[in-house]
């Protein structure tokens, strides 16, 4: 799930010894392993190392909460686990690597670089080997079961997502990692000085059509006001010469 696909000699959080990156146990004291990438290089380190040992980082501290999963996975249907990555609280399916967010939970992840950066060395930035291939489809809310839609984030990133506008927000395994590249690159920042300029404009054109329109309605007034005028005064003239 990492950049890295070459197996390296990592050492187990568990007991200290060496075991290799593709190994999913330790060989020695057999406790089960999850590599991960470290928030700073991205190198691998296993899930439960204190410190990165490429870059002497400290690790994001990731927690699984046990508890009754009340979600399924909208692609597998088997349970979603609730994980805590450095206080983001985000559901993941251990199956196909797809990711379920609150909304709350998601917007802050998008101003929150530090939190873009340990979600990332966690999740890594390669497709998960179970993913989902990407089809057009329309997959039902965790939460609430009615079918999410599906929409282009930030509306120039290139990747469509399943927002349930009450709920929250489903990733499939690939799509995190590129929403985060993506503002990290400033790509939203840009989409949002965007949108400021066509809110700008538009608004400048209602101003002008506002003029636009408050001229014409005084031209309008003045034309009726001469007409009444002109009116007034061929009644005279005519009362004039019949006397009436």
């Amino acid at each position: 799930m990492t950049q890295q696909t070459k197996p390296v000699s990592l050492n187990c959080p568990n007991c200290g010894g060496a075991v290799m990156s593709d190994r999913s146990a330790c060989e020695f004291c057999r406790s089960r392993l999850k590599t991960v990438g470290c928030p700073g290089c991205l190198g691998l380190m296993f899930l439960g190392a204190k410190f990165c040992s490429n870059c002497g980082r400290k690790a994001s501290a990731v927690v699984v909460i046990e508890e009754k999963a009340d979600c399924d996975c909208p692609r597998c249907r088997r349970p979603l686990q609730l994980l805590e990555i450095d206080g983001v609280r985000i559901r993941e399916c251990g199956r196909c690597g797809g990711f379920w967010s609150a909304t709350e939970t998601f917007e802050e992840l998008c101003s929150n670089s530090e939190q873009q950066a340990s979600v990332l060395g966690f999740i890594g930035s390669d497709a998960h080997p179970h993913a989902h291939p990407a089809t057009i489809s329309y997959v039902p809310c965790p939460d609430c079961g009615e079918l999410m839609n599906r929409s282009n984030f930030a509306r120039s990133s290139g990747v469509i997502i399943d927002i349930c506008k009450q709920h929250g927000v489903w990733f499939d395994a690939d799509e995190l990692p590129k929403i985060i590249a993506f503002i990290n690159k400033g790509g939203l920042s840009r989409q949002r000085e965007k949108e400021k300029i066509a809110l700008e404009d538009e608004r400048r054109k209602l101003r002008d059509d506002q003029r636009r329109m408050a001229m014409i309605e005084r031209r309008a007034g003045v034309a009726k006001y001469d007409d009444e005028l002109e009116n007034s005064r061929f009644g005279k003239i005519v009362s004039r010469l019949f006397d009436l």
